[in-house]
């Protein structure tokens, strides 16, 4: 049992067995089986703002959501009071009809309380099917459609906050929904390291190196290898990091995040086209490499500003530590700074190299009209 849980405490001296703190939206779950008539005394805490909601369900049929017998508990608008209710999420299309009914299973007595900026919501239920061991499903939001609970929030806490639970032993089962949930984490954090390291990182990364290394003419054409070296490895782990958030999107039927959907698209075909740009590159004195360049470049730069948009539209998404957004805040500022130093610098050796060429022009036009004599105006390059 978690410490976490040990030290809470429940009005009218109401005492439980067993707690457990539940793996998501920081909520704890206490409870007492009684194995004589199959019934379980069960209080659901979850900190949650008093213009919001919450709820806490099992799921006597499937895992998640859909099937869930669910207790939900709101200040009622009307009142003021603290609200209890029953109902039962069947609607396979995600937006269920929300109203006070019975459950599939005996709810012998149901009570609801908001404290300390936390809901409590007690009750003593019948297992369903006389067994220990059930899926349970918890949420908090802030939605409401008619006076009563509607939607919640669609970050990574909210969409795996379901486990599997035996209320004899007190442990989430170590396979089920409590396994699947943390599969499918741990397959969204491979997603959010692959897309940040692709297109936030790389992508960034070579076109610093396009841009300011093809300056020094020493350094041709390592930077140019260099250049598609970030550009292709970016791509690479750019299109396994999107192939992973597809796969992903087809398992969550009913969750979709649109904007980052459409954008991770939109920048799949961005970088698909930039690949194939090279295979289309004419030759530096060729009279089309301006309008591939204008092309290249554009195309080069909206994927960088869309990556780091759907970068972040991503860790709203996955909602964690803060210390990850932080550091990737960090990564950005670096590259921009070392961008802005380049500029500078480089810049500084362009017009410096300018100022040379002019100086040697006037100095070998001075020499060539002091030794023709007669003061011929240089010929004008077209």
């Amino acid at each position: 049992m978690g410490q976490s849980c040990n030290t809470e405490t429940f009005s009218e001296n109401r005492n439980y067995a067993l707690c457990s703190p539940l793996s998501e939206l920081g909520a704890t779950l206490h409870w007492t089986y009684h194995a004589a008539n199959g019934t379980a005394d069960v209080a659901y805490r979850v900190q949650q703002d008093a213009n919001g909601w919450a709820a806490w369900a099992i799921n006597p049929t499937a895992t998640g959501m859909i099937g869930a017998n669910a207790l939900l508990a709101f200040h009622d608008a009307s009142t003021s009071a603290v609200r209890v209710i029953t109902t039962v999420i069947n609607d396979t299309s995600y937006n269920p009809t929300i109203r006070d009914e019975n459950l599939t299973f005996p709810v012998h007595s149901r009570a609801a309380e908001y404290a300390a900026g936390a809901y409590t919501i007690y009750a003593t239920v019948g297992l369903p099917n006389n067994s220990t061991t059930q899926s349970t499903v918890w949420q908090a939001g802030d939605g409401f459609q008619n006076g009563l609970p509607y939607g919640h929030p669609q970050t990574i806490q909210h969409t795996t906050s379901f486990s599997s639970l035996n209320f004899l032993s007190g442990q989430a089962a170590a396979e089920g929904a409590g396994g699947a949930a943390a599969s499918r984490l741990h397959r969204k954090n491979i997603h959010g390291v692959l897309n940040a390291v692709s297109w936030g990182l790389l992508f960034p990364l070579g076109v610093i190196i396009a841009r300011y290394m093809r300056v020094f003419k020493s350094l041709d054409p390592a930077w140019f290898y260099l250049h598609i070296a970030c550009q292709c490895s970016g791509y690479i782990l750019g299109v396994a990091g999107w192939g992973l958030g597809l796969k992903l999107g087809s398992e969550s039927k009913g969750i979709v995040y649109h904007r980052h959907r459409d954008i991770g698209i939109t920048l799949f075909c961005l970088a698909t086209l930039q690949v194939f740009a090279l295979l289309l590159r004419p030759n530096k004195d060729h009279k089309y490499r301006i309008v591939w360049n204008i092309y290249h470049w554009t195309i080069g730069y909206m994927v960088i500003i869309l990556s780091v948009v759907n970068i972040f539209k991503g860790f709203n998404i996955l909602n964690p530590a803060n210390k990850w957004k932080h550091a990737y805040i960090a990564v950005l500022v670096t590259l921009a700074c070392i961008a802005a130093v380049l500029e500078i610098f480089t810049w500084a050796v362009v017009l410096n190299r300018k100022r040379k060429t002019r100086s040697d022009d006037k100095s070998h036009n001075s020499d060539t009209n002091g030794s023709n004599g007669y003061g011929v105006r240089p010929h004008q390059g077209v």
